[in-house]
C-alpha cells in the first residue's frame, strides 16, 4: 500500500488545523509555510476536504479554514477518503466488486483482508489522537515490532 502525498499533506493541514488555537481558521499559506507543502496543492487539498465536509472555510481578513467539527470526530481515515477515495482498491475497484477464476481466487479474502486491516487502523486513530501524541495502544503495539520498521 502506498500513502500518496496527497493523503500525507492531507493529514498533516488536519492536525495543524486540530491544533489551532480555540478552533480559529488558519490561513491555507500558514498551513502550507508550516508544513512545507506547496500552496496551490494544499489549496486543492482543503478543497477536497471542505467538499468531504471535514473543514470550512472562513473569507476575509481573519479567515481561513478551520475544522468542520471536532478533531475527536475525525479520523485518518476520514482525511485520507476526502482527497484520495476508497482506503483500499485494486486496479481502481474496491474488493468486493472484484472477481477471479481458478488459482486466483484465494486473491479476493486476501484483499479483503487488507482492506480490512488498514480500516481497523486508520478508522481507529482520529486527529485528536495524533495531535495529543496519544496514539491508541493496538498502534504502539504493531509499531513497537522491530520488523514494522525494516523494509524487506
Amino acid at each position: 500500500m502506498r500513502i500518496s502525498a496527497r493523503a500525507d499533506y492531507a493529514v498533516r493541514a488536519a492536525l495543524l488545523l486540530a491544533g489551532a488555537p480555540e478552533g480559529g481558521p488558519l490561513k491555507a499559506e500558514a498551513i502550507a509555510e508550516a508544513q512545507e507543502i506547496p500552496h496551490k496543492f494544499l489549496e486543492g487539498i482543503l478543497n477536497d476536504m471542505r467538499r468531504g465536509g471535514l473543514v470550512v472555510s472562513q473569507r476575509g481578513a481573519s479567515g481561513g479554514y478551520r475544522l468542520a467539527r471536532a478533531a475527536e470526530d475525525i479520523s485518518v481515515a476520514d482525511v485520507v477518503r476526502a482527497v484520495e477515495g476508497p482506503l483500499v482498491s485494486v486496479r481502481g475497484v474496491r474488493p468486493p466488486e472484484l472477481s477471479y477464476n481458478g488459482p486466483a481466487q484465494a486473491l479476493l479474502p486476501l484483499w479483503v483482508a487488507l482492506r480490512a486491516n488498514v480500516r481497523q487502523i486508520l478508522e481507529g486513530v482520529s486527529l485528536a489522537d495524533i495531535a495529543s501524541g496519544e496514539l491508541p495502544d493496538f498502534v504502539h503495539s504493531l509499531a513497537q515490532d522491530p520488523a514494522a520498521w525494516t523494509n524487506p
